[in-house]
């Protein structure tokens, strides 16, 4: 293990994914999602994918009560442009977890399977919610994510200008890496289900 010991610890996203069991990729569909998961995909640990991780999580769990949701039958709407701000980082996340993909999705296979399309984005920056809706009944959340209440390390901006200097020490490249995991993790282990950090809403 070349990762913090509490990605591990995080909350699992459980899918089905239709097109899994179709190609025998999985047995009945189904496919277990952890946090390093997210990270792998990105290639670094923050409180943007975490944050992320959390919305998907947070949404299908309101989107399908008591069993795992489906991958592939929910459609994302980002509150920004594709290329604004961490917009586009936190869609890469829930591109993986929910299968929704945007104009370089799978095609399906005989009209079944279709993932292209199913993440879209503002054309402009509106509310800070991202929809999540079901394809088979329309049932639809808005998920907003507010780091407010998990700040960082009050030295976090002095720990990085020091760890980035070219003769920086491993003390230091070390002690900001902490501290910068330290509040992803209480993110991840504390906050997963705090209604104030994701803020659902049902929109219909």
């Amino acid at each position: 293990m070349n990762y913090p010991a509490f990605y591990e610890q995080a909350p699992r996203i459980r899918m089905r994914d239709p097109l899994a069991a179709f190609l025998g990729a999985a047995d009945d569909g189904l496919l277990e999602y952890a946090y390093v998961d997210a990270v792998r995909l990105a290639g670094h640990s923050c409180p943007t994918v975490a944050g992320a991780w959390l919305m998907a999580r947070t949404a299908l769990r309101a989107l399908y009560p008591g069993e795992p949701a489906e991958r592939g039958g929910v459609t994302v709407r980002m509150p920004a442009a594709e290329d604004e701000g961490v917009t586009g980082v936190i869609a890469q996340v829930l591109t993986l977890v929910t299968g929704a993909a945007a104009g370089n999705g799978f095609h399906g296979i005989g009209g079944r399977f279709v993932r292209q399309a199913l993440l879209g984005y503002a054309a402009s920056t509106g509310a800070g919610a991202v929809q999540f809706r079901r394809r088979d009944n329309g049932t639809a959340v808005a998920v907003e994510l507010d780091l407010a209440t998990v700040p960082a390390a009050p030295n976090l901006r002095e720990l990085m200008v020091a760890a980035l200097q070219p003769a920086a020490t491993a003390e230091q490249r070390a002690a900001f890496a902490q501290a910068w995991q330290g509040r992803v993790q209480r993110l991840l282990l504390d906050h997963a289900d705090d209604p104030q950090v994701l803020q659902l809403t049902r929109l219909n």
